[in-house]
């Protein structure tokens, strides 16, 4: 009897029973062995792969395993085959493994199975609700009339507030942080690096980094050598900088006020680190100054300093810690997302116990978004700064379920830039018209995002909704900018994204303080109104358009990543996937292996369907970055001792030790102990050396 699975692959990818493929492309064209260019190769390879997994009723399954078998052999192309060859393997444990454990699954392949064998069947609705709740059950959910799983998501994100906080912010600008990351990489192949505005050393050093293999993926990230108007690391400060002189114009600011700004700088490639301060000084000279700004800026050299001259000898003396190794590893800016949302998370914690005690809160925004001021007051009756003051960031409450809660942090909500006309509340994620073919039949994000966006970000308190007084909406569903966080709410609970996060790291943030205390738990308050306008594909299309294979790979391991991340925490999965779904939970699966492999497998296909020569580029640039980065990942998450679990428990003690060495040089300072007083010299000059200057003097 043929596997459930093949049945369901073969209906996707071929023609059976008079239906045609659910994916709306037939594989069997793919596959013609005798073709021998490199993206021919690429596309057999997918081909025999795809029709390995449809089982032995393929007509053309023996020569697909056979093809697989022979590349093995074939120097240039043996890693690639390994990977297909290996994903047969790996999806066919995992979905084995699922069906025997988790009868719900068992049935759920059953059913997927049965309605795939049946005559005269499209890919409709009914198709998703039996392919989508085996493979992608959180957009199944989804499906039909959006007002009910956007009434459904509300419910379960009620809170019932029963303590306001009773000291607010009141000043936001003397009270709050301004956080953001600059993400740093070589310029655009096109650049002549010698026509670049900068010194001969830093276009000697950057020759060389050119050549050096990228370590780091990032959505967007700064290029070398883009015009200043088109360069994030001065157009999100210069949006802020308006908006803080509109605030003056309120009287909301002191006419000489300045705003604290403390940007991250990461670094996609190594050789980057000698040069990345010196590019920085030179854009920002470039640049007109800053009026309403203070700008620090915060390299993996910084960082460093800051460990080696302050954390680690108050480690030493107050702790007894003289290893150092935990708190290296998680303090620092280099690396995947979560290891620079993290230390711009912790770092306004330093900031209160060595820099300024009156720091109470943190606003994290990225750097490619802007307050659009004058059309958040017309909307919401409050500019951008006057939504900061609401006693509910802090406030105490219940959950859904009757949990007690803490919302020490509060999110707001983006619009896009072409978008903005339409009012403020414009969702930034458009609700799908159809649903398309291709990778979507296993795997199609926008759904449940829409759906999530609509139900948590663009909510609005009153007219049947949650008071906004006696209740309001915790949010599951935020992104990496318009997040803010309470200072003792972030040293009480003290919750961190492990370092090997590298997409999403802002809704990871909480899932290590999810169920970590019995009786009030760290989350997350909905501010409406709280919105920025998302100007990216305005000013960064470049990068945008240049990092898009790289992106879709890190989505790629998104899955798995999140998918073993759930399992490493010390609560069971379902318990966390009853307060992630539908959109951050779709990244939480049983069987990750498969749906990564299908949905590469699917894209692909997609990608050689367009028999062009970009087609096929395409195609065989995102097989070599899938085979350079994702086959790795899979092993090491093969490793019979859970790997994500090691690595959890370890940064968690890292981070501890980071909280626990503040609270000891708090202490000390109340008590005039000599040592901290010039550890807090020492870091007051370390953080002077962070200081950005920018263009002339400012008046």
């Amino acid at each position: 009897m043929e596997h459930p699975l093949a049945t369901i692959l073969r209906r996707m990818v071929d023609e059976t029973d008079g239906n045609s493929p659910l994916s709306g492309i037939s594989v069997s064209n793919q596959f013609r062995p005798e073709e021998k260019r490199d993206g021919e190769v690429a596309r057999n390879l997918n081909a025999a792969f795809l029709i390995g997994l449809s089982g032995p009723a393929h007509p053309l399954y023996r020569q697909a395993c056979r093809y697989l078998h022979v590349l093995l052999e074939n120097r240039a192309w043996a890693e690639t085959a390994s990977f297909f060859r290996e994903g047969l393997r790996r999806i066919g444990d995992e979905v084995s493994s699922a069906r025997r454990s988790d009868s719900s699954f068992a049935g759920a392949l059953d059913e997927a199975s049965s309605w795939c064998s049946r005559p005269g069947t499209e890919w409709d609705d009914e198709a998703r609700r039996s392919i989508w709740g085996l493979f992608f059950p959180e957009g199944a959910e989804c499906l039909g009339d959006p007002n009910e799983p956007i009434d459904r998501i509300r419910g379960r994100r009620r809170v019932k507030v029963t303590r306001p906080n009773s000291d607010p912010i009141r000043e936001p600008v003397r009270q709050i942080l301004f956080l953001s990351n600059l993400l740093i990489t070589i310029p655009h192949d096109a650049e002549d690096l010698n026509g670049l505005p900068y010194g001969r050393a830093l276009i000697r050093e950057l020759k060389q980094v050119v050549h050096e293999k990228q370590i780091y993926w990032y959505d967007h990230p700064v290029q070398i050598g883009v015009e200043n108007e088109n360069n994030e690391a001065t157009y999100g400060l210069r949006g802020l900088d308006r908006a803080i002189a509109f605030e003056k114009q309120r009287k909301n600011v002191r006419p000489d006020e300045q705003a604290t700004c403390l940007l991250s700088v990461s670094v996609t490639h190594n050789g980057l680190h000698r040069i990345v301060r010196d590019y920085l000084k030179a854009v920002y000279a470039a640049s007109d100054p800053f009026f309403h700004l203070k700008v620090y800026l915060f390299s993996e050299v910084d960082t460093g300093r800051i460990l080696e001259e302050v954390l680690l000898p108050a480690a030493k003396r107050y702790l007894r810690d003289d290893d150092g190794d935990l708190l290296r590893r998680v303090f620092g800016v280099d690396g995947e997302y979560g290891r620079h949302y993290s230390f711009l998370k912790a770092l306004p914690a330093y900031w209160q116990v060595l820099i300024d005690p009156g720091v109470k809160g943190s606003f994290k925004l990225d750097l490619d978004q802007v307050f659009d001021q004058e059309t958040v007051v017309a909307e919401t009756g409050q500019s951008a700064l006057e939504h900061f003051l609401t006693p509910l960031w802090g406030a105490e409450g219940t959950d859904a379920d009757g949990r007690g809660i803490e919302l020490g942090m509060m999110a707001g909500a983006l619009v896009n830039e072409k978008d903005i006309g339409c009012g403020l509340f414009t969702p930034d994620v458009p609700m799908p018209e159809f649903i398309p073919r291709g990778e979507a039949v296993v795997f199609f994000s926008q759904l449940p995002q829409a759906v999530s966006t609509r139900a948590e970000m663009m909510a609005r308190y009153g007219n049947g909704m949650p008071d906004g007084v006696r209740t309001c909406l915790q949010r599951i569903h935020v992104t990496g900018g318009t997040c803010a966080a309470l200072v003792q709410s972030i040293r009480r609970h003290r919750p961190f994204t492990p370092t090997f996060i590298g997409r999403a790291e802002d809704q990871a943030y909480i899932l290590s303080s999810l169920f970590k205390d019995s009786d009030r738990n760290l989350r997350c308050l909905h501010n409406p109104g709280l919105i920025m306008r998302h100007d990216k594909e305005t000013f960064a299309g470049q990068a945008i358009a240049g990092a898009g294979a790289g992106k879709y790979i890190g989505d790629l391991a998104r899955t798995l990543l999140f998918s073993y991340y759930a399992r490493a925490l010390p609560w069971p999965s379902t318990q966390t996937k009853g307060v992630i779904d539908p959109f951050t939970g779709s990244f939480v699966s049983k069987i990750p292996f498969t749906v990564v492999y299908l949905r590469l497998g699917l894209k692909l296909l997609e990608a050689f369907a367009r028999e062009t020569p970009t087609g096929s580029a395409e195609g065989l640039k995102l097989l070599a970055l899938a085979v350079d980065r994702i086959d790795g990942l899979i092993r090491d998450l093969e490793a019979p001792q859970h790997p994500l679990m090691e690595t959890f428990l370890e940064e968690t003690c890292g981070w501890n030790l980071f909280y626990d060495v503040l609270d000891c040089i708090e202490a000390a300072l109340e008590r005039g102990d000599g040592a901290a007083a010039l550890l807090r010299q020492k870091a007051r000059g370390l953080v002077n050396d962070c200081l950005v200057k920018t263009g002339r003097q400012t008046p």
